[in-house]
């Protein structure tokens, strides 16, 4: 693209290698889903007119924290709000309006790939009590509070932006899932994490704790997403601004903050999932479009809100990280958005990313 601006180049001392492992480590290579057929109907949309930016435990020692004050003093970069600084964990997406509607919208992407569902794990219809990890704006703990209302739903989060108006079997906690867990063991007969890639820097540990609160029979399914836009035609193209804006910032932040956004690549679900004790573990993988490009209508309409959640906040996915990985207030952001807004509309560009989610039951006799 001869209008790029300069190719961005990470900050001294920064990794411009993709988020995996060392080149000594053995890279996991998944099993693909099938590609994706492309729909006739690939014109470029040329309409520009208006960016969906503006669119759209109690105990002294417990990481569960009560709402104070302390909590809701948000850190603020360049207007955009994050979680206090209270917390040790640094999460790269903001806490505001615009970043939940966001992913109030991942939220009907991801039940629309599973088609219609809320998990993929066989649990029991007469689940007594659930844990969701990294609840976000709330919305996946009330659907489920509402397709099972005779379950006690607790969803957990570093900010306190759910709703105040929820179902009767639905609550919300502010917790760091990276501290120690406070629950007792064999509490939850379902645990629910979804999309903590870059939350994470101790995935067997995060697992250990999920085993540990989990009673013996039951499940917990994780459900990832490695952050890089990919294509199988050659349409997301090295000079791009997918590649070199998108791509090399999940890549190259990765080790500046001591996590991965490639949880796939590097194989971490199933791993940490046999290093906690699960056993019967079920991997189901998936490949979601970014635009409405697919000739499939079910996956066209999937692609349609990726690329929705993406233009109303590329902003938020990107700005904490630019930071990290550039330096605060480094040139040519504002032009790489705008660059990436419109690839993002482009029907001639057959970008997609990976999914996977992966659940086990904890054996009875543990």
């Amino acid at each position: 693209m001869a209008d790029q601006p300069t190719t961005a180049t990470p900050a001294a001392g920064a990794s411009t290698s993709p988020g995996s492992p060392s080149a000594q480590q053995q890279h996991y290579v998944p099993e693909q889903p099938e590609t994706i057929a492309v729909a006739a109907d690939t014109e470029e949309n040329e309409d520009e007119e208006g960016d969906a930016d503006s669119a759209l435990g109690e105990d002294a020692a417990s990481s569960t924290n009560s709402i104070t004050a302390s909590i809701l003093e948000y850190r603020t970069i360049q207007g955009r709000t994050y979680h206090s600084e209270k917390h040790n964990s640094k999460y790269f997406t903001p806490n505001d309006e615009q970043q939940l509607q966001s992913q109030d919208i991942t939220h009907h992407y991801l039940t629309m790939l599973i088609e219609d569902k809320l998990f993929l794990a066989p649990i029991q219809d007469d689940v007594k009590k659930v844990l969701d990890i990294g609840t976000g704006s709330g919305i996946w703990a009330i659907d489920f509070a509402d397709q099972f209302p005779n379950a006690e739903v607790i969803g957990t989060d570093l900010s306190p932006t759910q709703p105040l108006w929820v179902p009767p079997n639905v609550k919300f906690e502010l917790d760091d899932c990276t501290q120690p867990w406070t629950w007792a063991a064999d509490t939850f007969d379902f645990v629910h994490m979804r999309y903590l890639f870059g939350a994470i820097a101790d995935w067997d540990e995060l697992l250990r704790q999920a085993f540990r609160v989990t009673t013996p029979g039951s499940w917990v399914q994780s459900c990832e997403a490695d952050v890089e836009i990919l294509s199988d035609d050659g349409t997301v193209a090295p000079d791009s601004s997918m590649e070199l804006f998108w791509n090399m910032l999940y890549r190259s932040a990765g080790k500046k903050l001591g996590v991965t956004f490639q949880p796939i690549g590097e194989n971490v679900q199933k791993t940490a999932f046999e290093a906690a004790g699960f056993e019967d573990i079920q991997e189901h993988s998936y490949k979601f479009p970014v635009g409405g490009w697919p000739a499939d209508k079910r996956l066209a309409e999937v692609g349609q809100y990726v690329q929705l959640t993406m233009l109303n906040d590329v902003e938020g996915y990107t700005l904490f990280l630019w930071n990290t990985v550039m330096g605060e207030n480094a040139p040519g952001y504002q032009e790489y958005l705008a660059y990436m807004r419109r690839e993002l509309k482009n029907r001639k560009i057959h970008g997609y990313m990976r999914c996977k989610y992966v659940f086990g039951r904890k054996p009875i006799s543990a």
